[in-house]
This record gives C-alpha cells, structure tokens and sequence, in this order.
C-alpha cells in the first residue's frame, strides 16, 4: 500500500520533530558501512540475507516460509499493475516458479500479506491476503484466496478458493496476515493507530461472508505479521520494529519483547524462519533486500507495565529503534501532543 506510506510517513515525521518533548523523533540519517549498515539496536548477527532482484517483484509485500520445500520462501507484489501471481523465491534471491492463481472472486485487488496454512485435507495451503483498503474501510468486504503449496516448483496455474471477510466493527485497511499452525485459524492485524489483531472463524466458509472479529490491539501501524512454525509465539511487524507476542494459550498474548528491525525503504512482509531460530523482514522496492534477525530465547522476557500495544509509547518510533533511549523524550506533554496530531494526520490521509 505505498501511496498511503509515501504520503503518511514523511508527515508524521515532519510534525513530531516540532512536537516538543519530540525534537529527536525524527528519523536519523543512515549510516554506512563495507556493508549495508542494519542500523543501532538491531539484534546482533542480522545481515541481508539474500535479495530479490527479479524485475517482475517490485513490491514485495508479504512473505512465507515454505512448507514443502527446503530453503523456499513464497512472496507476491502489493496493488497495481500486477496480475494475481505469488513467486517461489529460493536462499539466494532467484524466482524459481511463478504460480498463477485462477478461480472464482480472485482479483489482485490490494494484495498485502501471505502465509502457510492447511486445506481441508490437512495439506500444506498457501493463503494470499487480498487484505489492503486504500479508502479504509470503502471496500465492503476483503478476501483471502487458498491455494495448495505445489509439489513441484515449476510455472503454473492453480485454481484457488476465495474466502470474503467482512470485520465486525466496520471497515478498515490491514496489512497483516498469520495463521496459527496449531489449529489452522488465520488472523488479520488492521493498519491503524489504534489497530487490532482481528480472528477469522474457526471453520471458513467458501460460500458465505465470514466476520472477523476484534481479540486484541497491535502496535502502531502494523505492516505483517507471523506465527513461529511451533504456534509458541507469534511476531507483529512494523515499518521499524516487531513485537513479539507468547503464544502459549493462543492469540491474544502477552509481549515477551520488542527488537528493532533493519533499515529499509518500506518494510512490509515478515516470516519466520521454518527452525523459529530467527525472523525474515523484507521491503517493497526493486532489488529489495530481506534480512536475517536472529530471535534469542524470549521465555523469561516480560514487558513493562505501562507497555499495552494501544499506546504511543508501546511502539518504538523510527528514532527509537535507532537510538534505543529515545522514550523518554516522549514523557509528558509531547506524547499527547504528536498522538493527537498523528490521529488528525490519518483522518486526512483517509480523505485523500
């Protein structure tokens, strides 16, 4: 969903840096290095781990560790001029197939997130979240289309079943997809200040409209999300930062840490590696890079008090995934007036 970020970001910016109490929220200036710098405050051991620079993914806007394939990451471009086709992309960044996706209701509408799940059988399933709303919340309803994970790696058409989501509170855009491999639910986080994690129902309905409905908030603008491939956590991601949630008794959990993201351009998709060891995080552009987070053991984290995803202080700003002391310059005055301003900021941007 880039035109929303182009025009939502640099204003953002541009008014919490006259926000007093926020002078230094304004992003800082990246640094170089022999390599591509990460930047401050990102976990140790994080590289580019490989990137795509098939002309044909421009906008890489979700991303899924295969199941059935070793080494092979599944991803699709965001809305525009794209046609309603996911890419098997391999450790070094090369497309190894193009699978088309067929069938009743399947568009390339605003395609924004992916994930493995099961079908029916209990077979591996690709999801594609056609999930995106430019005019959020104009569309009347969004949709996600299932398809089975191919055998075989090699260009082709499969038809796929659409799934039509209608949210219980209204309309709304979203970005983020997970589906929990312990029970096959699929959830969507909306992208918004307020945002929440929304649960799909336990069994899909082909044939019907099926209502997701509001479990839980998410951090300030969420772009994907995750489930680890053991259901025991599950990670929300923004365009600086991931939050990562115990899954232990399900969705909603309690947040167990908060780790800066690399530098990119627009990070939209995010999946975890297929041992949970560590984090893909990938960006729209050409030749995007997706880098290596490693994830070490999270168990005994436990959050602050004060940290609830529905604050502005929850989720680290651009300055604060950089800076790492950077909260405290938000105390006060200073958060009241940038929330306020920021929530002005979207109504605009949604009348754009």
């Amino acid at each position: 969903m880039r035109k929303r970020a182009v025009l939502a970001l640099p204003i953002m910016c541009a008014v919490l840096s006259a926000t007093p109490g926020a002078a230094d929220v304004t992003p800082a200036p990246p640094e170089s290095s022999p390599q591509e710098s990460a930047g401050k405050n990102v976990p140790e051991g994080s590289e580019v781990r490989f990137r795509i620079d098939d002309p044909r993914i421009r906008e890489s806007s979700g991303m899924a560790a295969s199941r059935r394939h070793e080494g092979v990451f599944w991803t699709h471009n965001d809305s525009g001029d794209y046609g309603p086709e996911i890419y098997a992309v391999d450790e070094d960044g090369r497309v190894l197939a193009t699978v088309t996706l067929t069938g009743d209701g399947v568009d390339a509408r605003d395609w924004e997130a992916i994930a493995i799940g099961e079908d029916d059988d209990g077979e591996p399933a690709i999801y594609v979240g056609d999930i995106g709303d430019n005019f959020n919340g104009g569309w009347p309803n969004v949709r996600v289309y299932r398809l089975p994970e191919p055998a075989r790696l090699t260009d082709q058409t499969v038809e796929a079943t659409t799934f039509t989501f209608t949210y219980e509170d209204g309309g709304r855009d979203a970005e983020g997809m997970m589906i929990d491999p312990r029970d096959n639910r699929l959830y969507v986080v909306s992208k918004e200040i307020g945002g929440g994690v929304y649960a799909a129902p336990d069994t899909l309905d082909p044939a019907g409209a099926n209502t997701l409905t509001r479990i839980d908030s998410a951090p300030l603008y969420p772009t994907d999300a995750a489930f680890a491939p053991d259901g025991s956590q599950y990670a929300i991601r923004t365009y600086w930062g991931a939050t990562i949630y115990d899954a232990a008794d399900g969705v909603d959990g309690r947040i167990i840490d908060r780790i800066s993201l690399p530098k990119t351009d627009q990070g939209e998709s995010l999946t975890y590696l297929p041992d949970g060891s560590g984090l893909l995080a990938g960006s729209e552009g050409a030749s995007s890079p997706v880098w290596y987070v490693p994830l070490t053991d999270l168990a005994s984290a436990a959050p602050s008090p004060s940290d609830t995803p529905d604050s502005p202080s929850a989720e680290q700003s651009p300055t604060e995934a950089d800076s790492g002391g950077g909260a405290a310059l938000l105390i006060g005055s200073g958060v009241v007036v940038a929330a306020l301003l920021i929530a002005g900021i979207v109504i605009l941007v949604r009348r754009i």
